[in-house]
């Protein structure tokens, strides 16, 4: 507590001293004042969305009676984007790219664990594609869907697919390099007694090797969640896909007084959701492992 008072003090009186051509640094209390006015808009535009649907109720329950035989269609709501459905936009963009990168970095990581001639082999581009910047990927992602998903009509907006992939090539690379290194460092004894009880290559793995290596994996899929979730700003500034990254850069483009006051907001959200996701990991890693996770 000592040290967030302290905190709290210093950011107050150095944004007092710093003017901007917005205006003033925003201070803690004008930072909280933009929070709560923000989580006000989120909570007037859901009502107006709640009224929208029980009026559009009333009108479909009168054309029933006037004809039972009707089929009557329910109108979406399209109303404001609000500052929570950017971060629920957000968290779905990032697990469908942790999704993805797991699913491709696992079985890599596993065969490069189990074979020393094929982690020779991808380790030069793994050390190639791992320094990337999401930048750099986020082009070449954008020519590829844009060429493959035509009609931006299905159930994923493109933005929201180029945000994924982009989010899923850069973090996929510390779950890999971890499970290569855990199914290699596997106790020897392990595998003499899968070897004895002549386990199939796929018993052995899920009997023996990936519960041995659950804790370097684990660990994998911790920094590669953290990594996913830092790149995403990115991604969504450039691919403006509406969600967190989004929304700075378009309160950075509006130039208002209280813009710095809401990209603050959203820099205490990315990282408060950002030490959330982490300890939801540690939770999953202890819930499957025998082995004491450390903090």
């Amino acid at each position: 507590m000592l040290s967030v008072t302290l905190f709290l003090a210093v950011w107050s009186f150095g944004a007092s001293k710093i003017q901007t051509s917005l205006g003033q640094v925003p201070g803690p209390s004008m930072v909280w004042q933009q929070a709560k006015e923000l989580w006000q808009q989120h909570l007037a535009e859901r009502h107006k969305a709640k009224e929208f649907y029980a009026r559009q109720e009333l009108r479909k329950q009168a054309l029933l009676t006037q004809n039972p035989g009707t089929k009557v269609e329910t109108i979406r709501y399209t109303g404001k984007t609000t500052y929570i459905d950017q971060i629920v936009t957000s968290l779905k963009t990032v697990f469908l790219g942790f999704l993805i990168a797991s699913l491709i970095a696992l079985p890599i990581g596993i065969m490069a664990g189990y074979t020393k001639s094929f982690m020779k082999a991808i380790n030069p581009f793994v050390q190639i594609f791992k320094p990337v910047s999401p930048l750099a990927w986020l082009p070449i992602v954008t020519m590829v869907v844009s060429a493959m998903y035509v009609n931006n009509n299905g159930y994923f907006a493109k933005s929201f697919i180029i945000s994924a992939i982009t989010v899923a090539l850069c973090s996929l690379w510390a779950t890999l390099i971890n499970t290569a290194l855990g199914v290699a460092s596997v106790n020897s004894d392990y595998i003499n007694v899968a070897k004895v009880l002549q386990l199939s290559p796929i018993k052995k793995t899920f009997k023996v090797v990936l519960p041995a290596t659950l804790p370097l994996i684990f660990t994998g899929l911790r920094i590669s969640l953290g990594v996913g979730w830092m790149v995403l700003i990115a991604a969504e500034m450039l691919a403006q896909n509406p969600g967190l990254g989004k929304f700075v850069w378009d309160e950075f483009q509006n130039g208002s007084s209280q813009s710095l006051a809401k990209i603050m907001v959203a820099v205490f959200t990315i990282g408060i959701i950002g030490f959330i996701l982490d300890r939801i990991m540690v939770r999953l890693q202890r819930m499957v492992s025998f082995e004491k996770v450390a903090i």
